[in-house]
């Protein structure tokens, strides 16, 4: 993705998350949903990022933000988890469009659940199964590699795993060939923009990846060592203060210019991140719009 390739601007809207703005009327949810539009010369894509776990309070949130379902694009899902994935499938009925791209990793639809203390499924439940998905006309695109949304917009496809601090620590567990093993999240993908004069822009679900080892990735996928902006989760609510450190240090020498991040990023990583990046950093909120 070169500079020719860039977007003229972007902008993200937090639809859901699971804290509000201050005195706002929107709900909040355990999970995410993004509104990421690209503009380039004459060319608007509107990308829907996930949906959060409850898609009628997804639906009132985007209605006080006049945001219509009509005019969504595509859809990406970060990867399987049901804060993510639940209600996929009512929002493509709302959206009601056919052939509307559905882009994931090709194992999201996998087993996937925990054992500790019990067993609980925590992946793509069966409202929202694949072939539900593919009944409502959508078009599903699972991929491992990086899909090209519009010039300038990307996923990063399977992202590598170039780190050795960063790692999944939840416990979560899959099914291979009959047999119970670690799940390592592969399907955990993000989106990359690139923005002309301002540089990278990362928008992720959860970074079950490692934000750094994502943020390399885009590094290497685009070309463009200049991050404008990481907004999402940063999944270092159970993380060591060790990995909470060394995730800092990595990320003060990639220098972003800005990071929103909450969700499953954690009270104790957030102030970390304040502490290091002092205005540079904000907390992520449901309403929150970000203009680039």
């Amino acid at each position: 993705m070169s500079e020719s390739d860039g977007l003229d601007s972007l902008r993200v809207t937090a639809l859901a998350e699971d804290s509000v703005l201050y005195e706002s009327p929107c709900l909040g949810q355990h999970g995410v949903s993004f509104l990421v539009e690209g503009t380039k010369n004459s060319d608007v894509v509107r990308i829907l990022v996930d949906v959060g776990q409850n898609s009628q309070a997804l639906l009132s949130n985007m209605k006080l933000m006049n945001v219509s379902p009509l005019t969504i694009d595509a859809i990406v899902l970060t990867h399987c988890h049901y804060d993510h994935t639940h209600g996929v499938v009512n929002m493509l009925k709302e959206i009601g469009k056919g052939d509307i791209p559905v882009v994931a990793h090709p194992d999201i639809f996998r087993p996937h659940f925990f054992s500790d203390p019990c067993l609980r499924h925590v992946g793509v439940m069966q409202a929202d199964s694949e072939e539900k998905i593919k009944k409502t006309g959508a078009r599903l695109c699972l991929a491992k590699d990086p899909v090209v949304l519009m010039s300038g917009i990307m996923t990063t496809g399977e992202v590598k795993r170039r780190t050795n601090f960063e790692g999944i620590s939840m416990g979560l567990k899959t099914i291979e060939n009959g047999r119970v093993k670690d799940d390592p999240m592969l399907d955990d993908i993000s989106i990359v923009a690139n923005v002309n004069g301002k540089g990278l822009v990362i928008v992720t679900g959860c970074s079950h990846a490692g934000i750094v080892n994502i943020i390399k990735h885009a590094i290497e996928l685009t070309g463009c060592e200049k991050i404008e902006a990481i907004i999402g989760g940063l999944h270092l609510i159970d993380a060591s203060e060790t990995r909470i450190k060394r995730t800092i240090e990595s990320l003060s020498e990639l220098n972003p210019a800005m990071i929103c991040a909450g969700h499953c990023t954690g009270f104790k990583a957030q102030v970390e991140l304040y502490l290091a990046f002092a205005e540079k950093f904000s907390p992520l909120h449901t309403g929150m719009k970000f203009e680039i």
